[in-house]
C-alpha cells in the first residue's frame, strides 16, 4: 500500500475528515490562517469531538495537558486517522499519558540555552550565528518540541522592549553573520510586526543572513500568503527551515505553501526529527525524502530527537538512524540525503553521524565498504 495512504482509510482519509468535521465551514475562512489558528483545538473536550475517547482517557490526557497543552489547527487534525491509535500525524500532536508517565527521563533544557542566552531571549551557541525565541506560540504543539517548558508559561510573544536589547547585542557583536529567528513560532507574528523585526536584523551591516525556523508550512500553510511572502523577498537572503516528518505531510496545501516562498526567492530546507511511531523506518523516510524533492524543498537535517522531559515515548536508538542512513545512501540522489545529527546537551552543539564505509587505510591504500556490502580498494596517493 502506498505510504502516503496507508493510515488514511475511508472516511478518515484527509478529505473525508474534512466532510465530516468543517463540511460547515465555507472556503474563505477554512483559507484564512487567522480563522485557523482561532479554531484550533485546545482542550481535550473538544479533542473527543473528533476522536474516540473513553472518560477515562480524557481525564488521564487533561492530566498531561495541565503540564504540556494541547494545540492543533483544524488543517493538521484533518491529516490524521482519528480512529488509528498508532496515526504518525495523530502521535505528533496529540497528547500521550508517557509524556507524564516517563517525565524523568531528560532534561527541560538539554541544550542549555538558558546558559548560553547573554541577553534573554536570544541564543549564541556559535560564534557566527545567533538565534532569536520570538514567542512559544505555535499552531500545532509538536509532542517532541525541545521546548516543551516554555508551554507552562502561557501564550506570549517578545514586546518590541523584550527584542530591543536582543538586536543590540547583535549589533554590537560584529562576528554575528546569520541570524535565526524560532521560537514557538515567528510566522505567528502579523506580517507588518515581523516585517520591522526582519527590517531592523537588515540594517545591521554584518548580518549577512536570516533565517526564518517554521512549521507553518506543514501545521497551517494557509499562513504563506501572497501578503507575506512579498514582505520577505524585500530583504533576502532569507532561508526558510521548515519541519516535515512524514510523506502524508505533504499535502497540495503544503506545496503550494513552500512553492510560494520559493517562487519569492526563499531557498527551503527541511528539518526533519527522527521519531518513535511516527519515521523511524527506512520506508517512510525514503519516502520522505522523495516527496521533499519532488516539490523543491531539500532534505537538510534528520535530527536524533532531543533528550526532552516528555518526549521519551517518541525516542529512538541512535542506531535506528544510522541505519536508515545506510538504507538511504544509494537508493536516494545525494540531493535528497539529510545529514543526520545529534544535537548534543549542554550546548555541545551539532554533530554528524553516518554508517562506517571506511574499513582500514594506510600511505599507499585506503580500504572501503559500499552501500551495497561490496570491499573497494583505493590507491591513496603519496603526500
Amino acid at each position: 500500500m502506498n505510504i502516503l495512504h496507508a493510515a488514511a482509510q475511508d472516511g478518515d482519509s484527509p478529505d473525508g475528515l474534512r466532510k465530516k468535521f468543517f463540511s460547515h465551514v465555507p472556503g474563505r475562512l477554512w483559507n484564512d490562517w487567522r480563522w485557523q489558528m482561532r479554531s484550533r483545538v485546545r482542550t481535550i473536550e473538544q479533542l473527543s469531538q473528533y476522536m474516540p475517547l473513553s472518560h477515562e482517557q480524557q481525564e488521564q490526557l487533561s492530566f498531561v495537558t495541565a503540564k504540556y497543552p494541547l494545540s492543533i489547527t483544524p488543517y493538521y487534525l484533518c491529516l490524521m486517522n482519528t480512529v488509528d491509535p498508532d496515526d504518525p500525524i495523530k502521535r505528533q500532536a496529540v497528547p500521550d499519558t508517557q509524556e507524564t508517565a516517563l517525565c524523568s527521563f531528560g532534561d527541560e533544557d538539554p541544550l542549555a540555552e538558558a546558559e548560553l542566552s547573554p541577553v534573554p531571549g536570544l541564543v549564541h551557541r556559535y560564534p557566527d550565528r545567533a538565534l532569536i525565541i520570538t514567542s512559544n506560540i505555535c499552531p500545532v504543539h509538536c509532542r517532541h518540541c525541545n521546548r516543551k517548558r516554555q508551554w507552562r508559561q502561557g501564550p506570549w510573544i517578545q514586546t518590541d522592549t523584550a527584542l530591543a536589547p536582543m538586536l543590540d547585542y547583535i549589533k554590537n557583536t560584529p562576528q554575528i553573520r546569520d541570524v535565526i529567528l524560532s521560537g514557538g513560532d515567528p510566522l505567528t507574528f502579523a506580517t507588518g510586526r515581523l516585517e520591522r523585526i526582519i527590517s531592523a536584523l537588515r540594517n545591521i551591516a554584518h548580518v549577512e543572513i536570516i533565517r526564518i525556523g517554521t512549521r507553518y508550512p506543514v501545521t497551517l500553510p494557509q499562513r504563506i500568503t501572497v501578503e507575506l511572502c512579498s514582505m520577505l523577498t524585500k530583504y533576502g537572503p532569507i532561508w526558510v527551515n521548515t519541519h516535515f516528518n512524514h510523506p502524508r505531510e505533504l499535502t497540495p496545501e503544503a506545496t503550494a505553501a513552500c512553492q510560494r516562498l520559493l517562487r519569492a526567492g526563499m531557498p527551503v530546507n527541511n528539518q526533519c526529527v527522527l521519531l518513535r511511531g511516527v519515521n523511524d523506518t527506512l520506508e517512510v523516510q525514503e519516502a520522505l525524502c522523495r516527496g521533499l524533492l519532488k516539490i523543491n524543498v531539500r532534505p537538510y537535517y534528520l535530527f536524533h530527537t532531543d533528550d526532552v522531559q516528555g518526549t521519551e515515548h517518541l525516542r529512538t536508538p541512535v542506531e535506528a538512524g544510522i541505519a536508515i542512513m545506510a538504507g538511504l545512501r544509494g537508493t536516494v540522489s545525494g540531493l535528497g540525503l539529510p545529514t543526520y545529527v545529534v544535537d548534543l546537551p549542554g550546548g555541545g552543539g551539532k554533530v554528524p553521524l553516518q554508517p562506517d564505509y571506511l574499513i582500514s587505510g594506510s600511505d599507499s591504500e585506503y580500504v572501503f565498504r559500499n552501500h551495497k556490502g561490496k570491499i573497494c580498494r583505493y590507491r591513496n596517493p603519496a603526500g
